[in-house]
């Protein structure tokens, strides 16, 4: 068997694949799944909830209509407002999938920190990959919702 690598083929991106992953948990599991998107022209979303060229979207069932998580497109319908929208978004623009109930997810690296982890096998170097614990003793405990009722907040940490 060859390795899609060596071959000269390039493989698919792993972004879409754990997307729908993470998606499929969340429902599983009774959570609501949202994703943190970085939003420019290519983004069809209503420009009116963008905050700092992001928006974070709910991709639940309740919340959508005709979701299609594609290898390319993450498509649905959803209502802003009370109006019903068509999103659009690439997938290479999804920042984040993660639970609104308990924050769990996972973060994907930006458009240009993508492009360099695409190039860097060319440069002869190999990345290795070894396991993280789930909990490490320095990170925070994740903030639960006050008495005010706020609901807890994905952020990112570069």
């Amino acid at each position: 068997m060859t390795d899609a690598n060596t071959s000269g083929v390039e493989a698919s991106s792993t972004r879409p694949y754990l997307i729908r992953a993470l998606y499929e948990w969340c429902t599983d599991n009774g959570l609501t799944p949202f994703i943190a998107v970085l939003v420019d022209e290519r983004v069809s979303v209503p420009n009116e909830y963008v905050k700092d060229g992001e928006i974070v979207l709910n991709v639940s069932f309740d919340a959508t209509s005709a979701l299609k998580l594609g290898n390319d497109l993450i498509e649905f319908k959803g209502r802003f407002g009370g109006v019903a929208r068509d999103i659009l978004v690439p997938v290479d623009h999804v920042l984040a999938i993660y639970a609104r109930e308990n924050g769990q997810g996972m973060a994907f690296p930006t458009l240009a920190a993508s492009t360099e982890v695409t190039a860097a096998p060319a440069t002869g170097k190999t990345a290795t990959l070894s396991s993280v614990s789930s909990k490490s003793e320095d990170e925070p405990e994740p903030t639960r919702p006050g008495p005010g009722g706020s609901r807890p907040s994905l952020t990112r940490i570069k």
